[in-house]
Parts: C-alpha cells; sequence; structure tokens
C-alpha cells in the first residue's frame, strides 16, 4: 500500500462534498500536470489518500479518501466545454488521467499547513518544500503515520 496527498480548493469540491457524493465516490478529474498525472498513474485500489484543503483559511489536511479505482483516461479533455479541455489530447492516445476515490473519514480535527511546518517530522514532506504545488503527491509511510498521530492532541 502506498500513501498520497490530493489538493482541492474547498470552494470547487471539498471533503464534504466527496462525503456526500454519490456512494462516498468521485472521480478526481482535471489534473492537466504531468507530475501528478504520473503519480496517478502509480496509485493502485486500497492506496490512502490525505484529503488537502487548499486555498483555504487556513490551508489544511481535513481527511482520508482510499483510491477505489486505478487510472483511466480522463474524458475532460476531449470536450470542447470543458475548462479542462486539452485540443492536443486524441481518443486514441490521451495524455490525461483520472483516479477514483471513496470517502474513509474526516480527521478529528483540521492539521494546517502552519502546523504541519512545525513539525520536525515532516520537514522532507514534498507538501511541505518551496514552491511545491503538485496537486498529486506521494506521502511516506511515516509521514502518513505521524500526521495522523498529529490528529488528537497531546495529553
Amino acid at each position: 500500500m502506498r500513501y498520497w496527498l490530493m489538493k482541492s480548493e474547498p470552494s470547487v469540491f471539498s471533503i464534504d462534498d466527496l462525503q456526500h457524493a454519490p456512494e462516498q465516490t468521485t472521480c478526481w478529474d482535471g489534473v492537466r500536470n504531468y507530475q501528478a498525472r504520473n503519480y496517478m498513474r502509480e496509485m493502485a485500489v486500497g492506496d490512502l489518500v490525505l484529503f488537502y484543503h487548499s486555498n483555504d483559511n487556513p490551508p489544511a489536511v481535513v481527511g482520508i479518501a482510499r483510491v477505489v479505482k486505478t487510472a483511466y483516461p480522463d474524458p475532460t479533455q476531449f470536450d470542447k466545454k470543458d475548462k479542462h479541455y486539452d485540443s492536443a489530447s486524441r481518443p486514441s492516445d490521451p495524455r490525461w488521467d483520472m483516479v477514483d476515490i471513496k470517502y474513509v473519514r474526516k480527521l478529528s480535527r483540521p492539521l494546517s499547513l502552519h502546523e504541519l511546518r512545525k513539525e520536525r517530522l515532516l520537514r522532507n514532506m514534498l507538501l511541505l518544500q518551496k514552491g511545491s504545488r503538485l496537486s498529486v503527491q506521494p506521502v511516506s509511510r511515516q509521514e502518513w503515520e505521524h500526521i495522523l498521530s498529529m490528529e488528537k492532541p497531546a495529553e
């Protein structure tokens, strides 16, 4: 099993939207960055995902999802009316993929970007690197475990 982080602006698609989606499942479409797409191509059914609200006040890890369908062509790349249309992509050779994820749970409290940055054990996390803007990125098992350990306040 591998671990991932997926970013979404809550005004576009939030953890609540995922929780209330049919069967609590959605496709993760619209990714138009080659590295993020390549990471999605590495995902396997059962992999776990940290759901991250970007462009929020504050940005934060807010929930957990699970990959339920591996990478397949994103149909929005072929739809001229869609904001993710890519005129250079062909159905015979699609450039862009998506995966399906399913809601697992919300965290007991959001873990803000500021809070994550204070954690020494997370200093190498891709999310926290200067200039990191990928909407899909890997998370190490140690980072995953540490983040979940932060969910409950220390006693």
